[in-house]
């Protein structure tokens, strides 16, 4: 994933509407105390972010943080990264990080590859990619964020046993990601049948992004094991 030249970008707006007051104030006090450092100041250390934390679960692209602060709140030894480009999304997961107090959540407010790229193997005992941009059209395929050389870092961030959990709602981007995730060999489908993609794991926490059912099928969930 490394090179001389920035990936191409696999997300589309950084920000929409203005955001409310406290929102933007959380950016200023908050944010900075929990943001994860900048890779270009080199190799990054979770352990460093969570001193004592017992696992690590990354979430790329968390949206409004919804599922991000369930699911940290629902493990508060666990150190939760999430990393998510859009600042609207960003102060959103702050409010939720604030109302619930939580201290086991760290926040990269930018493209996720280039901290990809400065962590550790088997950094993660999760890593949650849910709903990503499906990119349509076959001219911007390109700019899904899964491709091969994610998906083998991915593998190479999970520890043995870990999980990769992705889910989208538009058919050609399951094919897609499927195809992908299979062609890795440290990473095996764990679903047995229909159900087990068809319908959402029990751990899973629906966003209002999921109900809105923006793409062209029913929401798939691929779950995947690092051997």
């Amino acid at each position: 994933m490394t090179g001389a030249n920035p990936p191409i970008r696999s997300f589309g707006r950084v920000k929409s509407r203005t955001l409310k007051p406290r929102q933007g104030a959380l950016l200023d006090t908050l944010l900075p105390s929990i943001r994860v450092p900048s890779p270009a100041l080199g190799p990054i250390d979770p352990l460093a972010l969570m001193p004592g934390a017992q696992k690590g679960v990354l979430e790329i692209g968390f949206g409004g943080g919804e599922h991000l602060a369930a699911q940290a709140e629902r493990a508060p030894e666990t150190l939760f990264i999430g990393a998510e480009p859009f600042q609207n999304g960003v102060a959103s997961a702050l409010r939720h990080i604030d109302q619930r107090e939580l201290k086991n959540v760290r926040l990269c407010p930018d493209d996720v590859r280039p901290l990809l790229d400065a962590l550790p193997d088997a950094s993660f005992d999760q890593i949650y990619i849910l709903f990503p941009d499906p990119w349509p059209k076959a001219r911007h395929h390109k700019r899904r964020l899964i491709q091969t050389d994610v998906t083998a870092t991915l593998a190479r961030l999970l520890k043995p046993g870990g999980r990769l959990r992705f889910a989208t709602d538009w058919a050609a981007y399951a094919d897609w990601a499927l195809e992908r995730f299979l062609a890795e060999p440290r990473l095996v489908w764990t679903a047995k049948k229909a159900g087990d993609w068809k319908e959402p794991p029990a751990d899973h926490v629906r966003t209002r992004y999921e109900e809105k059912r923006l793409g062209d099928i029913a929401p798939v969930y691929l779950d995947f094991e690092r051997i």
